[in-house]
């Protein structure tokens, strides 16, 4: 028998009594799923941009401009923000209620 299993108790489980942990809860937190999607949006509009910009059959359709270009460093400024606010502003986690049983 292994003499870790024999060590714990019952309220050492995970789900029980165990803390819960704010790292889990920030890494699944929408506002990082969305800063994930907005910075690799927003590098692949940058290499097209970069790749396809002076294309002069783009350039008259956008009026001039290198939209991927712009749209991409948009994105990645978006999702930059993103990021910062969930670091600045993490989540708190209310403590887990006591289950009362009647």
């Amino acid at each position: 028998m292994n003499s870790k299993s024999a060590d714990h108790t019952p309220g050492d489980r995970a789900g029980t009594d165990a803390p819960v942990s704010t790292t889990a809860a920030n890494l699944f937190d929408l506002r990082s799923v969305i800063a994930l999607l907005f910075g690799v949006y927003g590098i692949v509009l940058l290499i097209m941009g970069i790749v396809s910009g002076n294309d002069p059959e783009n350039l008259a359709k956008t009026g001039g401009t290198n939209l991927n270009l712009d749209t991409g460093i948009g994105m990645l400024v978006i999702g930059v923000l993103f990021v910062l606010w969930v670091y600045l502003r993490p989540l708190k986690l209310a403590p887990p209620a006591a289950d009362e049983q009647d």
